[in-house]
């Protein structure tokens, strides 16, 4: 009879023992799934802060850009201006709206 409770004593402890040690795998797994997610998560958390910083910045530049556009073709207009600087006026117009419809359809 004794020998018997212990083969079963020893039996269950080897059970509880290889339990254990699954339980420690799959603690350890989820630790490591809880870290990826965070690290995923502040990844596009700083993506994200990107994104708006480089919008507000093309914001800003899209006020600038125009004021500044309608300085030099009054400029041009002012002066005796080669037609070449007309037509990359043209052009610069042409690329601030363009930029300003990418902006607006973000």
């Amino acid at each position: 009879m004794s020998q018997r409770l212990y083969e079963t004593e020893t039996n269950m402890l080897a059970i509880v023992t290889k339990y254990q040690e699954e339980l420690n795998l799959v603690t350890a797994h989820e630790l490591r799934v809880v870290d990826e997610y965070a690290q995923v998560y502040a990844e596009k958390e700083a993506r994200g802060r990107v994104i708006d910083s480089l919008h507000q910045e093309a914001t800003m530049w899209m006020e600038e850009l125009p004021r500044l556009l309608a300085k030099a073709k009054a400029m041009a207009d002012t002066y005796s201006t080669p037609e070449e600087i007309h037509g990359l006026l043209s052009y610069c117009q042409h690329m601030i709206d363009l930029m300003a419809h990418i902006i607006r359809n973000r």
